[in-house]
């Protein structure tokens, strides 16, 4: 990246200021001594930074159910995280920032827009985009640093290989459906320390089951895929298994999720200096989470409002988010 590339990256990061990290302390200069350190270490980092995962997901293995023949369901997606610890390979370190009585982590903000129409009574597409920003003070001694942009888009064609209320007398036919994702890179800054995504184009095989067993509305969900990363060359796969529980228009979910990347490098400081943060082009992001949410979709026009939650409890080489979200779906059009 060239000087002059930098320092309008510089002008541009410092105009935007995020929501939850708001205060008289931001406005503050600093040092000349910290000026010269941060830009030294921002200017390496952005030599050789790259990010985490970040692709739009709806959770609970939801798109295992596609739209009727003709319908379009039109949903808008709220997501934040913020984590005060991360994982360089395996080693734990707390990241948590201190300015006047408050504490600032690595944070996340953004929303998405997620479109579905079911093109046959098996067959439907989705496109996800939206827009994210990412920040952190401690890796530049307080001063507020972030990235933004369009995030990580995505677009997809699912077939419904089986519905489980197509085969009542097979008991243990699930409802399984077949995703062809892709992905496609955002515009926000790849090259910023814990930046939201990996901004790299991907493609993406899925397979997604719902099967309700057991006492009424109880049921068991599964996710799985695997992302090819063109652009990276860092492959991950994601699994998670969960379960529900439907009463009346309520549903409750919750399940474990498993994130890894096949291959990488380690995060690393090369001091005890927060600024020698040394944040790999290829780290070997590897995670554990639980998630959980409950939604309520409405008998008349079946519009659907749902509040999702994940935290990560466990990893190497990523930060320990804890994720909070809400969403609707909005279905209209199809059959009467």
């Amino acid at each position: 990246m060239a000087f002059d590339d930098w320092d309008d990256l510089a002008r541009r990061q410092s105009q935007f200021d995020i929501r939850i990290m708001t205060s008289k302390s931001a406005l503050k200069h600093p040092s000349n001594r910290q000026k010269i350190a941060f830009t030294l270490t921002m200017f390496f980092l952005a030599c050789v930074g790259w990010a985490s995962e970040n692709v739009p997901h709806r959770p609970f293995a939801m798109w295992a159910d596609v739209p009727p023949k003709g319908q379009f369901v039109f949903g808008m997606v709220y997501e934040e995280s913020e984590a005060y610890h991360f994982w360089a390979g395996h080693d734990d370190h707390n990241v948590r920032f201190k300015s006047e009585g408050e504490s600032y982590g690595i944070d996340i903000n953004q929303g998405y827009f997620s479109l579905q129409y079911g093109l046959t009574e098996r067959w439907a597409f989705d496109v996800n985009i939206g827009a994210t920003t990412a920040g952190w003070r401690y890796f530049s001694n307080g001063r507020i640093e972030s990235t933004t942009g369009i995030s990580d888009s995505t677009v997809g064609v699912r077939y419904q290989l089986f519905n489980e209320d197509d085969y009542c007398e097979c008991g243990w036919i699930p409802t399984l459906t077949f995703r062809a994702g892709g992905v496609l890179p955002g515009t926000y800054n790849q090259h910023f320390a814990f930046a939201p995504g990996l901004r790299s184009a991907a493609i993406e095989p899925e397979l997604l089951a719902r099967k309700h067993l057991g006492w009424p509305g109880f049921g068991l969900y599964g996710d799985a895929l695997y992302r090819w990363n063109r652009t990276t060359g860092s492959d991950q796969y994601i699994t998670t298994i969960g379960f529900f529980q439907q009463v009346m228009g309520w549903e409750l979910a919750a399940g474990y999720r498993h994130m890894q990347t096949l291959s990488g490098s380690d995060i690393k400081f090369t001091s005890n200096d927060p600024t020698s943060l040394v944040y790999p082009r290829d780290p070997r992001e590897i995670n554990d989470s639980i998630e959980a949410g409950f939604s309520y979709t409405s008998s008349k026009r079946h519009i659907r409002w749902g509040f999702h939650s994940r935290t990560v409890f466990d990893g190497s080489n990523s930060d320990r988010k804890f994720w909070v979200g809400g969403s609707v779906d909005i279905p209209f059009g199809g059959k009467k």
